[in-house]
């Protein structure tokens, strides 16, 4: 295991954790805003760098266009976080992952959603 992916195994692990002592705290029913700030804010607690609306511009054919996306959470600075609070997961919460992955060059992500009742059954990780 290389120095990268054992960090990213490392922060991923984190990560959940800290998801986790958020949703004992919240449970599911909020806004995706409040476990984004949440979160944050636990890292935070936990000594765990990381930024928090990063903004991902769309560049096309070299291009940059005007419209961007916004992406919840980036920890460590290799560790992509995409929060979701909804009925289930879908095909295309996963896609959204696994794009913003490649249009920030980031190989490591978790789509973590909290409206579950029990947040390790609302946790994908993915890797490129």
């Amino acid at each position: 295991m290389s120095l990268v992916e054992h960090d990213t195994n490392h922060l991923s692990q984190a990560t959940i954790g800290a998801a986790i002592e958020v949703h004992r705290h919240l449970g599911p029913g909020l806004l995706e805003s409040s476990y984004q700030a949440c979160l944050g804010r636990e890292l935070e607690l936990r000594g765990i760098s990381y930024e928090r609306e990063v903004v991902l511009p769309l560049e096309y054919k070299g291009e940059r266009l005007a419209k961007c996306y916004v992406i919840d959470l980036v920890v460590g600075g290799t560790l992509l976080v995409e929060i979701k609070a909804v009925e289930r997961l879908m095909p295309i919460h996963t896609a959204q992952l696994i794009t913003y992955l490649r249009l920030k060059g980031l190989s490591a992500g978790l789509l973590v959603n909290f409206h579950v009742e029990q947040l390790v059954r609302g946790v994908r990780r993915v890797l490129l």
